[in-house]
């Protein structure tokens, strides 16, 4: 019967490689450890509760020169599956010109691109308003940056000032009776 040669402590190269390879082990052990939580909560695209919508919406939105007041009972939002956030909500726009009150409504701060109607909408702040016959975001200069046509409910029951409903992958922006198609890309 034979048995193996023992190791030698002498042998350097061998107990350096040995502490490399534990060092490595146990580096893999505390990552793998450190990672399953974070992989266990990837967030799932949903709409935004009550309490996250009270986290991330401010009480005030600067828009055109001056600052609206957020009006929170009238907000609304939904995180995608990136974990990126998009909310609105409907501001107090008596301050402002009537020129700017007609599209000028509420604020919406989306962190990921969005499809809305069709177009294309960068992640940024915008004010946003239903006008007589089109969906508008502008940038907080008040400048056009996205008008689509927006759809009329006339079946829903119950009308709210602002609310977001799920719609297969994405999701549509009520205001009333008329919406938009909202959708994270």
């Amino acid at each position: 019967m034979s048995f193996p040669t023992p190791i030698s402590i002498e042998d350097k190269s061998l107990t350096k490689n040995a502490r490399v390879t534990v060092m490595t082990f146990v580096a893999l052990l505390l990552a793998s450890a450190l990672l399953t939580p974070a992989l266990a909560q990837k967030a799932t695209q949903h709409l935004l509760s009550s309490d996250e919508l009270t986290k991330v919406a401010p009480a005030e939105f600067f828009f055109r020169g001056q600052k609206a007041t957020v009006q929170l009972r009238n907000a609304t939002g939904f995180e995608a599956t990136s974990g990126m956030v998009t909310f609105g909500a409907l501001v107090d726009a008596s301050g402002y010109s009537s020129s700017i009150q007609e599209k000028y409504q509420g604020l919406f701060i989306t962190e990921s691109k969005l499809n809305i109607g069709g177009s294309e909408l960068a992640p940024g702040a915008y004010g946003f308003g239903f006008t007589k016959d089109k969906f508008i975001v502008m940038n907080v200069a008040s400048e056009d940056v996205l008008s689509v046509p927006y759809s009329t409910d006339a079946e829903l029951k119950r009308a709210v000032p602002l609310k977001m409903v799920e719609d297969g992958a994405g999701y549509k922006l009520y205001a009333g009776k008329k919406w938009v198609a909202v959708k994270p890309e």
